[in-house]
């Protein structure tokens, strides 16, 4: 075994390694300063420009109200996660082509598909809030009016999830079934449940319901008349014609016999 041999082999490992050490750190720390900067840009621009009030008025900013970040400040999170991944990409070609440098440009090919999916989840949000807002506020009269705008949002909000999930190419062997699946059920449950099986139990609960419904409907539609009569006559203008000023100035004087103020007597009196 020829040990000169080796160690010349050795330290010839170790020159040729030590140069593309220094560059990965090099690209490395340099790239990290960059995308910190680049991110605290571009949330306290996006903050300048108003994102936040703007998500807030769309009914999304509620849902940041609960957490740590703004919207703002979470889209610059995003945008320095996403020049990191390039600065990882820079520092780990300086070693060739390897598995690292392969996994992310896979992941980077996959960005796009995630800020679509992103995309599709805020304006379904937006749409949930909206179709929330109208249908609480045009049943809040009834018992079951929040109830129906909460399962329209959370209808909307999942199909909204789904779509994403299938854009990112997320478990889409997964969720398309499981989404089948559930308008399956539910298409039986009204066919079998309501219309077929358990006839007796559904019917009394459909009287019930029907007739609590129907009993909230007629009292709010009374209350609208009341409203709507009460804003008439409230609209109303008052007229008083001359006629009925005479009469308002003369209804309490009393002319004639005993009348108080003529000293006369009704007659038959004492």
């Amino acid at each position: 075994m020829d040990v000169g041999q080796g160690l010349m082999t050795a330290w010839q490992m170790v020159a040729s390694f030590v140069p593309l050490l220094a560059g990965f750190l090099v690209v490395l720390v340099v790239g990290w300063i960059i995308a910190w900067l680049v991110g605290k840009a571009v949330g306290k621009a996006l903050h300048g420009v108003g994102l936040d009030r703007a998500l807030h008025r769309g009914g999304v900013g509620e849902y940041f109200e609960r957490s740590n970040w703004s919207a703002s400040e979470l889209c610059g999170k995003i945008i320095y996660y996403v020049a990191l991944l390039f600065v990882f990409t820079l520092a780990f070609n300086v070693f060739g082509p390897n598995p690292v440098s392969t996994l992310l440009n896979e992941v980077i090919a996959w960005m796009p598909r995630g800020i679509v999916a992103l995309v599709i989840v805020v304006v379904t949000a937006m749409i949930a809030k909206a179709v929330r807002d109208i249908v609480s506020n045009a049943l809040g009269g009834l018992s079951y009016g929040r109830l129906l705008a909460n399962i329209a949002a959370v209808a909307i909000l999942a199909l909204g999830v789904i779509a994403a999930l299938n854009q990112m190419g997320i478990a889409t062997t997964v969720t398309t079934p499981v989404l089948v699946a559930v308008l399956a059920t539910v298409g039986g449950v009204i066919v079998v449940g309501v219309g077929g099986g358990l006839i007796r139990p559904m019917q009394s609960r459909w009287d019930r319901w029907l007739d609590r419904a129907e009993e909230e409907t007629g009292r709010l539609a009374d209350k609208s008349s009341y409203e709507a009569g009460r804003k008439a006559a409230m609209d109303r203008p008052a007229t008083t014609g001359p006629a009925g000023a005479e009469d308002a100035r003369t209804a309490g004087v009393r002319t004639g016999p005993g009348a108080p103020g003529t000293g006369e007597r009704p007659e038959g009196g004492v």
